[in-house]
């Protein structure tokens, strides 16, 4: 795949996740993820905004995964 189709899709996940709610941007996280990783593995650079929002996408799921343990 091409950098600029790579770098078009994470651009088309990180719209969709700063316009859905919670639950939708956890169901987008291992999609984006997977994309920014390789376009890590393909040499291409990924920019700051992209790989904040996988940042921040991972920790809302991680943090969903925690607000349903029993105490």
């Amino acid at each position: 795949m091409s950098t600029g189709s790579l770098l078009q899709q994470a651009e088309r996940l990180a719209r969709q996740a700063a316009a859905a709610d919670v639950a939708a941007r956890i169901r987008l996280q291992p999609e984006l993820t997977r994309l920014v990783e390789r376009m890590r593995i393909e040499g291409i650079h990924v920019p700051a905004r992209l790989q904040r929002l996988e940042a921040e996408l991972a920790d809302e799921a991680i943090e969903a995964r925690f607000d349903n343990m029993p105490v």
